[in-house]
């Protein structure tokens, strides 16, 4: 595993573990705050960040895919989850925030789009591997 490699495991590991925190920062600490469908929505944010957590673990133990592809790749996914999972983590908080944040609400498909280019750039770079 290369250096480049490892630090993209590494960061994968390392949102995995701000997104439980996140997690239950929602189940517990808003719970009490927030409405259901507002935490529900909460919820939706924090499942789309762990599962790009593990695509971006996953794309640091991937072997073969060129440099290039898994920095384009890694930095779909880092956008994604600011732009989407962030832009929903504030639109649930809306009631309890001083400001209001439904004008970011067109953010949130922007980091779905970029979700959606960064899985399918994962899957050329995977049926561009090489037979062995």
């Amino acid at each position: 595993m290369t250096v480049f490699d490892k630090n993209i495991a590494a960061t994968g590991a390392f949102i995995m573990a701000a997104t439980i925190a996140i997690g239950a920062f929602g189940a517990h600490g808003l719970k009490e705050m927030l409405d259901a469908n507002s935490l529900n929505t909460f919820e939706v944010g924090v499942r789309y960040q762990i599962y790009h957590a593990f695509g971006i673990l996953l794309l640091g133990v991937v072997p073969s895919i060129s440099k290039s592809l898994k920095q384009k790749i890694f930095w779909l996914f880092i956008t994604g989850i600011l732009f989407f999972s962030g832009s929903i983590y504030l639109l649930s908080m809306n009631s309890i925030l001083p400001f209001d944040t439904s004008v970011i609400g067109f953010i949130t498909p922007l980091g779905g789009l970029f979700f959606i280019m960064g899985w399918f750039l994962l899957a050329y770079g995977l049926l561009s591997l090489k037979k062995r």
